[in-house]
C-alpha cells in the first residue's frame, strides 16, 4: 500500500501547479505510468534531461498531444490509421500488460477467484449483484461467496484501460456489445467512478465487497487480490508477464498499419484474456523538431536499456524484432532536430 501511496503521490506532483517543467513533457494512460516514472528517473540519471509526466488517462493524453500542448502522448487505444494521417501523428507500441479484475472479499486469496467475460460482463451490466449469484459459484464451488451486494467499481475518466476491458466484455458478451459497445468511456449503468488506475485500486481497497479493474502493475504495488478469466481457449489463466507475452507474439505486428492493433481475446492457449499495449503519440513533423529527437532518445532508451524496468514491474517489455521494427517505423515516420 506504501508503494502505491507513493505512485500516487508522484502523480499529484507532476499536475501540481507550479511544477517546474521537464525538458521532454508528455502525458496520458495511468496504465503505463509507472514504468514511464521508472524510465524517466532513469534516462534523467543517464542524461540530464528530465520528463515531466502527467498521468491523467489515454483520452485526456490524445487530447494533450492534439493540442500541442505535450511533446508526446500515451494510450492504451490505439488510434486508426486514417486518424493518425488526419493529425499528423505516429503511433508505435512501447510496452505490454494486462487489465486484470480485482476484489475486496473476506477470505478470497489472490489467484483463486474465477471469472468469465459473460459474468463479468453481467455484473458491470448490474445483471449479477450479489456475490452469491448462482453463476459466480458455479465458477467457485470451492469459495465461500458471501451474500452480498457487489460494489462495483470503474474509471470514471476517458481511459485506455477501460478501452481494453470493454473490447473484452464486447467479445465475451453479445449484450454488452449491442448495449454498451466499446470505446474508452461508456455509459456504466451501474457502479461507482474513480479516477485513473490509481483510483480504482484505492477505492477498491477500501471498499469491502468491491470489484474493480487496474492493470497489473497496480496489483503488485497495492496488495491486490485478483481473479483469473477464462481465455478463448476455456483456460482460466493468471496475469502474469508471460501470459500477457503470449497474448503479444500472437499478433503479425509486421502486417499491421501504424501498429494498430489490439491484443485482447487471443486465440493463444497460454495468453491472458485482457492483455493490453501502451502506444506513445508522437507528431510526424513538429514545429520543435528537437522534443521530437529528445522523445526518440527517451524512447530508444526505453524499449533499449529500460526494458529490465518493465519486466521488474510486472511489465512485458517488447521483443527485438518488435524493437527493431519500432525504429524503422521512427526513421520512416518522423522528423526531428539532430
Amino acid at each position: 500500500m506504501r508503494r502505491l501511496l507513493l505512485l500516487i503521490a508522484a502523480v499529484l506532483l507532476v499536475l501540481a501547479p507550479g511544477a517546474r517543467a521537464g525538458d521532454l513533457t508528455g502525458a496520458g494512460s495511468t496504465f503505463a505510468y509507472p514504468i514511464i516514472w521508472k524510465w524517466s528517473e532513469a534516462f534523467r540519471a543517464a542524461t540530464g534531461t528530465d520528463v515531466a509526466y502527467q498521468s491523467v488517462g489515454s483520452s485526456a493524453g490524445v487530447n494533450r498531444i492534439r493540442a500541442k500542448t505535450v511533446d508526446f502522448g500515451a494510450s492504451d487505444k490505439p488510434l486508426k490509421p486514417e486518424d493518425l494521417d488526419r493529425l499528423r501523428l505516429g503511433q508505435f507500441p512501447i510496452v505490454f500488460g494486462g487489465v486484470v479484475p480485482v476484489v475486496n472479499l473476506a477470505g478470497v486469496a489472490p489467484g483463486t477467484m474465477r471469472f468469465t467475460g459473460a459474468v463479468l460482463a453481467d455484473i458491470y451490466m448490474g445483471r449479477i449483484t450479489r456475490w452469491s449469484d448462482p453463476a459466480l459459484k458455479a465458477l467457485n464451488p470451492d469459495l465461500d461467496l458471501p451474500d452480498t451486494l457487489i460494489a462495483v467499481i470503474h474509471r470514471s475518466d476517458g481511459s485506455g484501460t477501460t478501452f481494453n476491458w470493454v473490447s473484452y466484455l464486447a467479445k465475451a458478451s453479445p449484450d454488452w456489445k449491442r448495449e454498451l459497445g466499446e470505446g474508452s468511456s461508456v455509459a456504466w449503468p451501474v457502479g461507482s467512478g474513480a479516477r485513473g488506475n490509481e483510483g480504482v485500486a484505492l477505492e477498491v481497497k477500501r471498499t469491502p465487497n468491491a470489484i474493480g479493474y487496474v492493470e497489473f502493475t497496480y496489483v503488485t504495488q497495492a496488495g491486490l487480490t485478483y481473479g483469473l478469466v477464462q481465455n478463448r481457449a476455456g483456460r482460466f489463466i493468471a496475469p502474469s508477464a508471460a501470459s500477457f507475452q503470449a497474448a503479444a507474439l500472437g499478433v503479425d505486428w509486421a502486417q499491421t498499419r501504424d501498429f494498430y492493433a489490439t491484443i485482447n481475446d487471443s486465440a493463444v492457449p497460454e495468453a491472458y484474456p485482457i492483455a493490453a499495449t501502451t502506444f506513445a503519440l508522437l507528431y510526424k513533423a513538429p514545429a520543435d523538431g528537437a522534443a521530437n529527437r529528445t522523445a526518440l532518445d527517451f524512447f530508444d532508451f526505453a524499449l533499449g536499456e529500460g526494458s529490465d524496468y518493465a519486466s521488474q514491474l510486472g511489465y512485458v517489455p517488447l521483443p527485438a524484432p518488435l524493437v527493431q521494427q519500432v525504429r524503422t517505423y521512427w526513421a520512416a515516420t518522423f522528423k526531428s532536430g539532430s
